[in-house]
């Protein structure tokens, strides 16, 4: 059955959307890319309503959000909207919000059982001390709660750095955890990209020399790997944890096992489909094509 599907997404012109919406023309699909921010809404007891640039829009089966970090509130309002006005979304508001929110989701993965690095979090400038001790001896890795792609990611070495790391962070007002830094994953990590419970494609990122980081946009490099069965269930049950269809599960090997990294609500397609050579487009649409009224 075609279905009638929106895009959120900022920019029509980037990798992600522009291959989602090849994939669903390819199946016949009617597909329209709407930026989030220009969707406007009427909220009452009688009805849910929404215009975009001053037309009424309404009659989705389904919306695949892309929605960026910067506007995730705004975004996610407009989701949660076409989703009270009957269209399916394979990543629900609510599911984007919990992933959205580091330390949240760490909460609740946690909660379920599934194994993460250590993390401790605290807000008063007088226990940062007390903190680093229930974590352990450095290294440590301190990340911003709502960093993407790598950014506000940093790898302290020596309790004073740490201390100094979080008191700077602490002037700033900024959200942030400090989590166990596993230096037998040498720097890399596994992307599992998961669609509707099945891991689609896996690649291993590696971190480019002098940095720990492996994001493919801060230069890391990678190669398409089988996931273990162990792995793949574990990114398979993180995305079902935090209620999402679509996920990006970054995973470590550690000595323990692997651990949960992040679980990322809108993960790109480009470097997973062009190392792993899957259509992970294709995937996707199938995926929300079956769920969709």
């Amino acid at each position: 059955m075609p279905m009638k599907l929106a895009i959120l997404s900022r920019n029509s012109k980037l990798y992600s959307t522009r291959r989602l919406v090849e994939a669903a023309r390819e199946r016949g699909h009617s597909v329209r890319v709407l930026d989030p921010v220009r969707c406007y809404m009427r909220i009452a007891s009688d009805g849910f309503g929404m215009h975009y640039k001053g037309r009424p829009i309404a009659g989705y089966s389904a919306v695949i959000p892309r929605i960026g970090a910067s506007v995730t509130r705004y975004g996610t309002a407009v989701l949660r909207q076409f989703e009270l006005m009957g269209s399916y979304a394979p990543n629900p508001s609510d599911a984007i919000l919990r992933a959205r929110d580091k330390l949240r989701a760490h909460q609740l993965l946690a909660a379920q059982g599934i194994d993460l690095p250590v993390t401790v979090f605290g807000d008063y400038p007088d226990d940062t001390v007390d903190l680093l001790s229930m974590l352990g001896p450095p290294p440590h890795v301190i990340k911003l709660t709502e960093g993407a792609q790598g950014a506000g990611v940093m790898l302290t070495e020596k309790p004073s750095a740490s201390r100094g790391v979080v008191e700077a962070l602490r002037g700033l007002y900024a959200n942030f955890v400090v989590q166990e830094f596993i230096g037998e994953a040498e720097g890399a990590d596994l992307r599992c990209f998961v669609v509707g419970g099945q891991v689609v494609a896996s690649m291993r990122r590696q971190a480019p020399e002098g940095d720990f980081r492996s994001n493919l946009h801060r230069g890391g490099s990678a190669e398409a790997v089988a996931a273990t069965a162990d792995e793949q269930a574990m990114a398979v049950r993180a995305a079902h944890v935090l209620g999402l269809g679509i996920a990006g599960v970054d995973l470590i090997r550690s000595r323990r096992g692997p651990l949960v990294l992040e679980v990322n609500s809108t993960p790109g397609l480009e470097g997973i489909e062009a190392v792993c050579g899957t259509d992970v487009a294709g995937r996707i649409v199938d995926y929300v094509a079956a769920h969709a009224e």
